[in-house]
């Protein structure tokens, strides 16, 4: 199975240098100079490490393949993948980590019981991931990847239990709370 270490960003500089959206929580062993990396799509790679930096937090590569901007530009967006054995356990890892292939085809329910849909997919968002939901009824739904509103995830049990605000999911629409400050009411419009 490929698992995702990285999504290749925008060219940085004239020598081939391109930004990371790093995937892994291990770059410095993942992507050492001399990694040879496999890519999705497949026919855009391998490609071979040939210089990494970090600088404030994000990482920059440069592949031995793309030595000028064009060609680092010509690889933006393309994953940078590796091959893990299916059977790979993440029991030493940190207990709310998860991969994406783990959460998909989890059942989603409500705390109260009640069946919201089913996980079909993560978003890595600025913010923070997101699952990506299909509702009953079809509807595509991303639910903020929080322990405030995602307390329970039983991989072994096949389920995902949800604790959404009003109005999060497109069934409960109606139930959207709007505050004052949003809705642009003043208080004291009294004339």
């Amino acid at each position: 199975m490929l698992l995702t270490v990285a999504r290749i960003g925008r060219a940085h500089g004239l020598r081939g240098e391109v930004a990371l959206d790093v995937r892994t929580d291990d770059p410095a062993a993942r992507l050492a100079a001399g990694a040879v990396l496999a890519t999705e799509p497949a026919d855009r790679g391998p490609l071979t490490v040939a210089r990494t930096r970090e600088q404030q937090g994000r990482w920059y590569v440069t592949f031995a393949e793309a030595p000028d901007r064009t060609a680092a530009e010509a690889l933006r967006g393309v994953d940078l993948v590796v091959e893990v054995a299916d059977d790979a356990s993440t029991a030493d890892d940190d207990e709310d980590a998860w991969y994406p292939h783990e959460l998909a085809g989890l059942r989603a329910e409500h705390v109260d019981g009640r069946l919201l849909g089913e996980v079909v997919g993560l978003e890595h968002l600025p913010a923070q991931d997101a699952l990506v939901l299909r509702e009953p009824d079809g509807a595509r739904t991303l639910v903020p990847f929080v322990r405030a509103i995602v307390p329970v995830v039983d991989v072994p049990g096949g389920r995902v239990v949800l604790d959404p605000p009003g109005g999060l999911l497109a069934s409960d629409a109606a139930n959207l709370v709007v505050s004052d400050e949003t809705r642009g009411d003043a208080a004291g419009d009294d004339d």
